[in-house]
């Protein structure tokens, strides 16, 4: 997204009332309070390409401030008591609650979701503060033996420090929350660089709840910027981790800077994940697994079911079920329109999907439904014929295109379904749960579901991949304590007592 000088905003389509009241985050960022930006990009409407207002941007030299502001404020906050820490995290999830028709609004008109998908994306960002409140019962330390006489030893978990957070459009606040809420609860102190095509949900909300909740100065920067804002936050030497959420591309040159400064990096990058239908299963069933699990936000999700691997003896009618579910399925405006399927982001995704199906029918995979844009739109697609060699069985669509790719038997199905270097997720599909299992067991993914679908969140699991999907960090509930402290080891002597030398 182009940015241009600052100037004085234009009448918008927003109302000017409620937590997001745009006269707050017109032409401003948020970085110790609002301040205006070195620059501004319009918002745009993925449905209608309306502006919806004006955003401030930061640059290389907002990270810098920011940096050096959070790393002051740090300090105070990790010596504050974490019940008080918690309650003020609490809160902003409380403002988020009471406010969440307008975040709902704000997520349909900014993202391009439907409303039943950004619902349930802030009860999941909920339940994500709740679980980082939750941490104030999680032990801080142990005690441990000491070979000494006389001397205590802990080992106990100390704050990073500063935490730089960078997301993604699709789910611009749940995908924030995860990391900026346990963060915080730890006594870090974090910089957000959100998406620039949602630089409302994905800054200045978290922003505007946070403020509310009265979360002390410094403590939080929030706004959206480019590559070269996500660079600068990567090298900043003040920020000591960084957690990076999006495509494989720019998590590979994430990771390989974080590795370069010597700070800790988690890496949630992109997926390709397949649902294995047995021959025993029932197809009613799998097929609207399968439907949802593609369909769902345009398909723009890193756990979408992205292969369908169903056994040969029952691809007919799974094909046939599965293709007449995406041919009811509605799209159209979200924000007007009571749709299944809302617009693609922007027109680069959109070519992107267009060109994988493409090359994949020219291979010779069949569109049974489907498989051309209409305006703004892609409607649900179901690709037949589809082997191995071909994009659509390769690459992570991030489309609502569902491949299905016949196998013979069990084992032919885990190792189709493990041919990809992504290992995201990964779904089972079967009338005997014990044999379903037994494939799970052999899945390489970091999260697995037996008669279900990919697309699974629960704040209290831990959410990560394997291979090329994650560097191995896991957010969520059991994994935050891990991923957003370190141990220091401390020993006390009651008095001082000399050495040999």
């Amino acid at each position: 997204m182009a940015t241009t000088p600052v100037t004085d905003p234009p009448q918008t389509l927003t109302e000017v009332a409620g937590l997001l009241d745009e006269r707050l985050w017109t032409g401003r960022i948020f970085s110790d309070g609002w301040v205006d930006a070195p620059a501004v990009a319009d918002v745009i409407e993925p449905a209608t390409g309306a502006t919806l207002g004006i955003a401030g941007m930061g640059d290389a030299d907002t990270v810098d401030r920011a940096a050096r502001s959070a790393a002051r404020a740090q300090r105070e906050w990790a010596q504050t008591n974490i019940n008080e820490r918690a309650r003020i995290v609490r809160r902003a999830g409380e403002i988020i609650e009471a406010n969440r028709a307008e975040l709902v609004r704000w997520l349909v008109r900014e993202t391009g979701s439907i409303a039943p998908k950004a619902d349930n994306e802030v009860s999941a960002s909920i339940g994500q503060i709740e679980q980082a409140a939750a941490l104030i019962s999680h032990p801080q330390g142990i005690l441990l033996p000491s070979l000494t006489p006389g001397r205590s030893s802990t080992a106990r978990r100390t704050p990073i420090g500063v935490v730089g957070v960078i997301t993604p459009w699709n789910f611009p606040i749940v995908l924030a929350m995860r990391s900026v809420a346990p963060a915080l609860v730890l006594g870090n102190a974090v910089v957000l660089k959100a998406d620039p095509n949602t630089p409302i949900t994905g800054a200045a909300l978290l922003a505007r709840a946070f403020e509310e909740a009265g979360l002390p100065s410094g403590l939080l920067h929030a706004f959206a910027g480019g590559p070269e804002v996500g660079e600068a936050l990567v090298n900043d030497p003040r920020v000591r981790m960084i957690s990076f959420t999006g495509s494989n591309a720019a998590g590979r040159k994430v990771g390989e800077a974080a590795g370069r400064n010597l700070k800790r990096v988690v890496l949630e990058l992109g997926g390709n994940s397949p649902l294995i239908v047995l021959d025993d299963a029932d197809i009613e069933a799998a097929s609207s697994a399968g439907a949802w699990g593609s369909f769902l936000h345009q398909g723009q999700i890193c756990l979408a079911t992205s292969r369908h691997l169903v056994h040969e003896s029952i691809v007919e009618p799974y094909l046939e079920a599965l293709v007449t579910r995406a041919a009811r399925l509605p799209f159209g405006n979200p924000d007007t329109d009571e749709v299944a399927l809302g617009p693609i982001i922007n027109a680069r995704q959109l070519e992107r999907v267009q060109r994988i199906v493409d090359e994949s029918v020219a291979q010779g995979a069949a569109a049974l439904v489907g498989g051309k844009p209409d305006g703004r739109y892609f409607p649900a697609t179901v690709l037949a014929d589809v082997s191995r060699t071909m994009p659509a069985f390769a690459e992570e669509i991030f489309g609502p295109v569902a491949p299905v790719i016949p196998f013979r038997d069990d084992d032919e199905a885990v190792e189709l379904a493990n041919a990809t270097e992504y290992g995201l997720a990964a779904a089972v599909q079967s009338g005997d749960a014990a044999r379903a299992s037994a494939i799970a067991d052999r899945l390489h993914a970091g999260m697995v579901h037996v008669n279900d679908q990919t697309v699974n969140e629960e704040p209290p699991a831990p959410f990560g991949g394997f291979g090329a999907s994650s560097n191995g960090g896991h957010f969520g509930g059991v994994a935050n304590l891990e991923l957003w402290t370190e141990w220091q080891w401390l020993t006390v002597r009651p008095h001082a007592q000399p050495f040999p030398f």
